[in-house]
């Protein structure tokens, strides 16, 4: 089969298209003929190896895929390995992808969906009325998390970096865009929110982006962060200062949610019938061939892409 291979870890550079043995099933998994494999920003750290997760050498980067097996489609999840043409698959994380969703869709709901999820109900415990800021708002998470803060009530103050972003952020049903270059990010996100402090941040660019949002909340406001794409740490917090305000800040991973019937196939479950009926609409980005991986990891680094890239297993 071909896929993409990294012996040493580094940037987009390291990733190399290459002929492999087809992978074996061990107990109770299966091995998916890929069609689609999704491409997150969590795979840029596997290539690094700086992720919350470590890696092993040689590695097949990749988590999530869509493939088929006994003549049926699913949506996967894959410990590593699925920048392949072939992935090995536990039965527990397949998920039936149903007629009306097209593989490129249900790339959309695994990753991206379910985390969107869980940072505006589990944690954010989003309420009707409440003010919601979505940083990279026209990214794979930032799309869905549009759609569904609007569905549950929220206004949303979406952040987004070109007048391209901004558009897509607000045809998605944003309420307000804040440019993400603003000179004074905090100011900027409290004047979209009426002159108030803002309820809750989804957070996952670091840096200064963070210490912003953080001023930026109001009483009782939550930051939630779910990733660093900056790979620039924010500035050190003592706990005592979140008194002031009633502040919470927590982080989130969609790893602690595997193994979990409700929190993880429950969901995906739910997010594919929003995508069936039309109330959900994935935007769908790039599509690159397998075999030019590299360049798709440059254009999420280089924040070039929006909604859900992909790779075709098949070029």
């Amino acid at each position: 089969m071909k896929a993409i291979q990294i012996t040493a870890f580094g940037g987009p550079d390291v990733m190399k298209y290459v002929d492999l043995a087809d992978p074996v099933a061990g107990n109770d998994e299966v091995v998916l003929d890929v069609t689609a494999v999704g491409i997150n920003y969590a795979d840029t750290h596997q290539t690094e190896n700086s992720y919350l997760s470590p890696q092993t050498l040689p590695m097949i980067p990749g988590i999530e895929v869509v493939g088929t097996h006994g003549g049926k489609r699913y949506l996967a999840s894959v410990s590593s390995g699925g920048y392949a043409q072939k992935a090995v698959a536990h039965k527990s994380v397949l998920f039936p992808i149903p007629d009306a969703v097209t593989d490129q869709q249900a790339l959309c709901v695994l990753v991206q969906g379910a985390t969107a999820w869980h940072l505006l109900k589990t944690m954010g415990n989003l309420h009707k009325g409440q003010s919601v800021v979505v940083h990279a708002a026209a990214g794979g998470v930032g799309t869905i998390a549009i759609q569904l803060a609007k569905m549950w009530g929220g206004k949303v103050i979406a952040v987004t970096s070109t007048d391209s972003k901004s558009a897509l952020a607000t045809s998605l049903g944003a309420d307000v865009v804040v440019d993400a270059k603003s000179s004074d990010l905090t100011a900027a996100l409290m004047e979209a929110n009426g002159g108030k402090g803002v309820d809750l941040v989804l957070e996952m660019v670091g840096g200064t982006t963070f210490d912003h949002s953080l001023a930026a909340l109001g009483a009782f406001g939550k930051i939630i962060t779910f990733g660093m794409a900056s790979r620039t740490a924010p500035t050190p917090i003592h706990p005592g200062s979140l008194m002031h305000g009633s502040k919470t800040i927590s982080g989130f991973w969609l790893a602690n949610c595997f193994g979990s019937k409700e929190m993880l196939n429950d969901v995906v479950a739910q997010l594919f019938q929003l995508v069936a009926d039309g109330t959900l609409k994935p935007v769908i980005g790039a599509t690159f061939p397998l075999s030019e991986a590299a360049d798709a990891h440059r254009s999420m680094l280089a924040r070039e892409s929006t909604g859900k890239i992909a790779l075709d297993p098949a070029r």
